[in-house]
């Protein structure tokens, strides 16, 4: 399949717009209750209308789908309740047709229990693939080898009768891990990525990344207070207890993602974004960015939790700057394992910290995830315990209620039945909060915020800043976010200043006096500019160019 650079050649990446999709969430094609690849190609006209460069699916493969496709038994399988090979070769045709980018989940560090490659390695201690997954010895007294948690909870090691061992699981009990201290796991694994090369798709996001090795088989250390931050680190799951010293980001990681990353480069104009979950996850987003030999891009769970206030977004944003010297990062506000950012953000309801919160993440340095129905403002939904189909959720109830909650269907028409989504019951409930919130209703209403996300990103579009551009931070003052934007591409000496309000009350502040607002910014952006000073309602947005040296001091 020819594989098409499109505007912006083989980094296209860099920069970019991924939409995530989810696909049991997003369309149902075939009235099952379960959204497939032909629901996706139904809606690319859609996504196209958003102005965002690339799709990101969410696994589609083959899968007893107890973690809903993130535990694997065919890494080169269409599982047959998303489709075909042939649905998903006719995905990225379509998809390429309308100037958009392919770029697929790849979950490397674990496969599920089902997996042929898993069957053979319990069977013995002896056969070809024995060593292709993480096993060890009990302690004496029979314990398991080490300390080591699951995210899901208990222990990370299962005791296995056929081979009188126990094997790693970082995940669920069903998710053992692979063994990448083993080469020839390393070429089958490299083998599984090349099938999807040669099939068209442009880009990896890659799961856990991080976890893909594991160092000594000892103790972790505990941990003396508790830090939350990555999916699993909570008061009510053990794994937040531990420092996890020896099971995930080890240093011999990088030669993985060297080899990544070499297999990457035989294909012009592919990409990869790393997922990162760990204490220090900036440190490992730079470390797994810099020198252009390792991962495209990563993002982190940094922006993922509840604290939202401009003096931790400052610290974080201006952290990972000092950092990353030559890397690149991919930011995101939510996804599918967090709560949705209209609720976990506080702004259920309210349009101008939604879109606030756009202007926020589109005017960083970075590529960008969105996803699915952010751009409509849906809210969390409330589900009974009963209702739930997550593992995480239904293990930790009360105290933690899961994924499905970000996870329920994408709206599509208000008064159809279940929005749209699917003829048939779907397999987590449409809420009827998001009726109202369904794409006919705002797509005919210019002032909704689905069309604000439309107008904004085909503004960032045509901005060179915004794309590519560098970026310099100024000291938040009175709960004022303030930035600048530069790209040599622009006009000569020209920048554009970014402040946005995170104050519920409207705020006045210094500004340069040769700043003038941008004619051609949408209508969400409604600072002014004048007389040397910035005026911003309440949640408000502000940009302006300004003919400005290199030194330019805002005195904010």
């Amino acid at each position: 399949m020819t594989r098409i650079l499109g505007r912006q050649g083989a980094d296209w990446w860099r920069g970019a717009v991924i939409y995530q999709i989810y696909p049991r969430s997003f369309m149902d094609a075939n009235g099952d209750g379960i959204g497939d690849l032909k629901g996706v190609i139904e809606r690319l006209d859609y996504i196209a209308s958003l102005n965002v460069d690339a799709i990101w699916l969410s696994p589609f493969f083959t899968s007893p789908m107890k973690d809903f496709g993130y535990d694997i038994s065919d890494y080169r399988g269409v599982d047959p309740m998303f489709g075909t090979l042939d649905d998903f070769d006719r995905l990225v045709e379509a998809a390429h047709a309308r100037g958009l980018k392919v770029t697929i989940d790849q979950v490397l560090s674990h496969s599920s229990d089902q997996h042929a490659w898993f069957q053979e390695s319990r069977a013995s201690r002896d056969n070809p693939r024995a060593d292709w997954y993480v096993w060890a010895d009990p302690r004496p007294d029979g314990a398991p080898p080490t300390n080591w948690q699951s995210i899901f909870g208990g222990s990370a090691w299962q005791w296995d009768t056929r081979r009188c061992q126990y094997y790693l699981h970082n995940f669920l009990v069903e998710q053992p891990d692979l063994n990448f201290r083993n080469p020839e796991v390393v070429e089958a694994i490299l083998g599984e990525v090349r099938f999807w090369l040669e099939r068209g798709v442009d880009g990896f996001r890659l799961d856990a990344v991080n976890f893909c090795t594991h160092g000594e088989i000892r103790d972790n250390p505990p941990r003396e207070e508790l830090v939350e931050g990555f999916i699993g680190v909570r008061p009510d799951n053990p794994y937040g207890f531990q420092q996890h010293l020896y099971d995930k980001t080890q240093p011999e990681n990088l030669a993985f993602l060297e080899r990544l990353r070499a297999l990457l480069d035989e294909y012009p104009g592919t990409t990869s974004v790393g997922e990162v979950g760990d204490d220090d996850s900036l440190g490992v987003m730079a470390e797994y960015t810099r020198g252009g030999n390792r991962l495209h891009m990563a993002y982190s769970f940094d922006l993922l939790g509840e604290r939202h206030d401009p003096e931790f977004l400052h610290a974080t944003l201006t952290g990972m700057e000092a950092r990353i010297a030559d890397g690149w990062p991919c930011w995101a506000l939510g996804n599918h394992d967090v709560t949705r950012l209209a609720t976990r953000w506080d702004a259920e309801g309210d349009q101008a910290k939604l879109r606030l919160y756009l202007a926020f993440l589109l005017t960083q340095r970075g590529s960008v995830c969105l996803y699915q129905g952010e751009e409509l403002g849906l809210t969390e939904a409330e589900l009974r315990f009963e209702q739930l189909v997550d593992p995480a959720g239904i293990t930790f109830w009360p105290a933690y209620k899961g994924r499905d909650g970000c996870r329920t269907p994408q709206p599509w028409v208000a008064d159809a039945r279940h929005g749209g989504f699917s003829t048939a019951t779907p397999w987590l409930p449409v809420p009827e909060a998001h009726l109202a919130l369904a794409v006919d209703q705002q797509e005919r209403d210019p002032d909704s915020l689905l069309n604000a996300y439309r107008a904004f990103l085909a503004f960032r579009r045509i901005q060179p800043a915004l794309v590519r551009g560098e970026i310099r931070y100024h000291p938040v003052r009175d709960g004022v976010l303030c930035l600048e934007r530069y790209h040599p591409s622009s006009q000569p000496g020209e920048r554009l200043l970014v402040a946005l309000n995170f104050k519920a009350e409207a705020r006045t502040l210094p500004a340069p006096a040769v700043a003038e607002a941008l004619v051609e910014a949408p209508a969400l952006v409604n600072g002014r500019w004048a007389e040397g000073r910035v005026s911003l309602p309440a949640h408000g947005i502000a940009i302006a160019r300004c003919p400005a040296e290199e030194d330019l001091a805002w005195d904010v």
